[in-house]
């Protein structure tokens, strides 16, 4: 006899409660983790920006230099980057300093946001790396 399933009822009002900022978190680790995999197939940081979207494309056109989004890339790995960003940006934390000096440089919102999330791609690959060489 196969074990039954459980139902679970959701309601309106539970679809859109606001989420804590905790579950956010552990919900974009989550995806994060699962979607990355294995992160030594990546030799270099680059390599898995590219891999999450966040590595840009240049778009220059004459003299001027600009790089635009990558649309490639896997999405949810990139949606998470890009919530990770937004709450940098919004708290008191080292990347709205970063943010906020991109944009005393010169940069858009859009061209500081890009160069906020490739960093927060790299401190990702960096600290992945670091949990796979502990584990041994």
């Amino acid at each position: 006899m196969r074990p039954r399933r459980q139902s679970s009822t959701c309601t309106a009002s539970d679809r859109s409660a606001p989420r804590s900022s905790s579950d956010t978190a552990a919900t974009s680790a989550a995806i994060i983790l699962g979607h990355s995999g294995d992160i030594r197939r990546f030799p270099t940081a680059g390599h898995y920006a590219r891999h999450n979207g966040t590595a840009p494309i240049e778009a220059s056109s004459g003299p001027k230099a600009r790089h635009r989004l990558n649309p490639r890339g896997d999405r949810q790995i990139n949606h998470a980057i890009h919530t990770a960003a937004l709450t940098q940006i919004a708290h008191d934390h080292p990347g709205g300093v970063y943010y906020a000096r991109k944009l005393a440089e010169g940069k858009t919102n859009k061209e500081a946001l890009r160069a906020l999330k490739r960093r927060i791609s790299d401190v990702i690959y960096r600290q992945l790396l670091a949990d796979t060489s502990d584990r041994g």
